[in-house]
């Protein structure tokens, strides 16, 4: 997998994590069973896992749609007007500080082909990568599958036991959990590694503290 589908992956497991141990401590606090609070962890992670990873597949479609619209319109460039795409690169490369010569040799060599020269147009003018525009159906699965991993982890106590021994279990792993992806986070970001575990777990502990409040201010009633 590369840096890139790392990174998401990583984030993916945060935003499951943060969500669910949320979702799961506030209901805890307004004094749900331990099957309403079940069924609401597993509601989340489904739910939030969909929704994760139809938000991916929607946004990685049409980044790929316009991508490839944009590579379209520099194709029929390319072959319409080779000369005015040719002095687009010697001026590209000029303005990086290559000699004017050896620009227009470089251009020349670009334009060799019209594949090498939709892929160097692609590259220098659009900033995009033709062989690596992504795949929404992959990340849409990565997506799920690493939101549900990060969702499942805080919910695990509650499959076997309930009550205050699943929720100083649910708050252990939450912390050790945060801690990880804090860490793993730190390798994309150049952060040392504590202040990146720091920040992650002060994070979910807010969003945890501040929904376990609200589930204890507003309490639960005629239910389990």
């Amino acid at each position: 997998m590369g840096s890139g589908g790392a990174r998401a992956a990583v984030f993916g497991v945060s935003d499951g994590l943060v969500t669910n141990v949320s979702l799961i401590l506030g209901m805890a606090g307004a004094g749900a069973s331990a099957g309403v609070v079940r069924l609401a962890g597993l509601a989340g992670m489904i739910a939030g896992a969909f929704s994760m990873a139809s938000g991916e597949y929607v946004s990685m479609r049409a980044q790929t749609e316009l991508f490839e619209r944009e590579l379209a319109l520099e194709r029929h460039e390319i072959q319409r007007r080779p000369d005015g795409e040719r002095r687009e690169l010697v001026r590209i490369y000029e303005g990086r500080g290559v000699e004017p010569e050896a620009a227009r040799r470089l251009a020349d060599e670009m334009m060799r082909t019209p594949e090498l020269a939709l892929e160097t147009h692609a590259r220098e003018e659009l900033g995009i990568n033709p062989a690596a525009l992504g795949s929404p159906a992959l990340a849409a699965g990565s997506s799920f599958a690493t939101f549900a991993l990060g969702a499942l982890l805080p919910l695990l106590p509650w499959l076997f036991t309930g009550g205050t021994a699943a929720i100083v279990a649910s708050v252990v792993i939450g912390v050790v959990a945060s801690v990880a992806v804090g860490v793993a986070l730190s390798v994309f970001t150049g952060r040392s590694w504590w202040f990146s575990a720091l920040r992650q777990l002060g994070f979910s502990a807010l969003a945890a503290v501040v929904t376990f409040g609200i589930g204890r201010a507003v309490g639960i009633s005629g239910v389990g």
